[in-house]
Order: C-alpha cells, then structure tokens, then sequence
C-alpha cells in the first residue's frame, strides 16, 4: 500500500468516525452496531464502511456527482458482503 493510499484510508475512516459521532447519517451508527453484533471486530467494520463510503468519493470526484445518500446507504446494508465494490 502506498503513502497515498494509506492517507485516503485513513481519511475515510476520519469521515466514518464523525459520521458515528454525529449521528448522521443514522444509517453509520446503525451498521456499526449490527456488524458488531454479528461478530466483527469494530476495526473491520470501521473499514468495511470505509469501502461503501469510498465509492460515493469516488463518484463524486471522478463524475462531478452529488453524495449519494441512498446508494450509501444501500450499500451499508449489503455489508459485510462486499460485492457491491465489484459493480
């Protein structure tokens, strides 16, 4: 991974933790708890929520597109299945 990389991931799990804090979108708090519940470890979950978030950065940087809360969401609720970063 390079330093690049790291420092993106480490941005989004900043954005993920102030999402948990804020309560906003409740969806964030909502997923943490469930997948900790199932058994995940809070780290794994913190970055498993990173990638869902990391697509909507991605659209919006890459195709000048507004955040989009639904497909956020929908994504997080896929999790832990991840498949929706292979679409």
């Amino acid at each position: 991974m390079t330093k690049n990389q790291t420092t993106k991931e480490s941005q989004l799990i900043e954005i993920i933790e102030n999402q948990i804090e804020d309560g906003n979108p409740a969806i964030v708090k909502e997923t943490l708890i469930r997948l900790m519940m199932s058994g995940s470890s809070r780290q794994d979950t913190i970055e498993m929520m990173a990638c869902a978030l990391s697509l909507e950065v991605y659209d919006i940087a890459e195709n000048d597109n507004k955040f989009n809360l639904k497909r956020y969401t929908n994504n997080l609720r896929c999790l832990p299945d991840l498949g929706f970063m292979e679409e």
